[in-house]
């Protein structure tokens, strides 16, 4: 196959036409059988305080030692480099995550299980997200833990800040969380313990197929 045959049309968006996409001799299949993994991305959606991280973090080093190869991107975590340029109005959340959805599609064509964990308020940015994918390889996951328990937690103090005014459009005080509609799972932190929770998660992910998730054991 020559250089010219690789080249498809120019990629929707760009602000450029002479921006094209070029097709990889090794596919996504061809990494994912490698490793023989499916590739997927797990979206943990859920109010601040839900226990999305805690969640996610647990499930990644579950999935890691059953042998999966997998990876976690955290909200925190990317505003200390991929968008550490961003702030926090709707504009910038809207961009934070559209960075967001593009590397974790870059690293399911890797070949990789990947896991995110951000509040995501609303319908519209998650199936955006979730439109990228072909189906059965974007899972969303809904933390869904009362706002009464992620208040009595805050573990930033971040609710407290919004209470008093000290923080603009925080979700699920001065600004709205859309709730999933079509979760493919919906996990209550407040109820059962962690390793419940996950087994839940791994049942999930065997039962869709994911290579060595059946063989751990919490």
């Amino acid at each position: 196959m020559d250089a010219q045959t690789k080249l498809e049309q120019p990629v929707a968006g760009s602000k450029s036409s002479d921006v094209v996409w070029h097709r990889h001799n090794v596919t996504q299949s061809d990494r994912g059988l490698m490793k023989n993994q499916q590739p997927m991305l797990l979206w943990f959606t859920g109010l601040s305080g839900s226990g999305k991280s805690t969640l996610a973090g647990a499930l990644e080093k579950a999935l890691f030692d059953a042998g999966v190869h997998t990876y976690l991107l955290d909200g925190d975590n990317v505003r200390h480099g991929l968008c550490r340029d961003l702030g926090f109005s709707s504009e910038d959340r809207d961009e934070n995550l559209r960075r967001v959805g593009e590397v974790a599609k870059l690293m399911v064509d890797a070949g990789l299980v990947v896991l995110s964990a951000f509040i995501s308020p609303t319908r519209e940015e998650r199936e955006a997200i979730r439109s990228q994918f072909p189906s059965g390889q974007f899972v969303e996951v809904h933390v869904s833990t009362p706002i009464e328990v992620c208040e009595a937690r805050d573990p930033k103090g971040l609710y407290l800040k919004a209470r008093k005014g000290e923080i603009r459009d925080f979700t699920g005080i001065s600004a709205p969380y859309e709730e999933p509609q079509s979760a493919e799972l919906t996990i209550d932190t407040s109820n059962g313990d962690l390793d419940i929770q996950v087994k839940a998660l791994l049942d999930y992910l065997s039962a869709i197929g994911v290579h060595g998730v059946s063989d751990f054991q919490i």
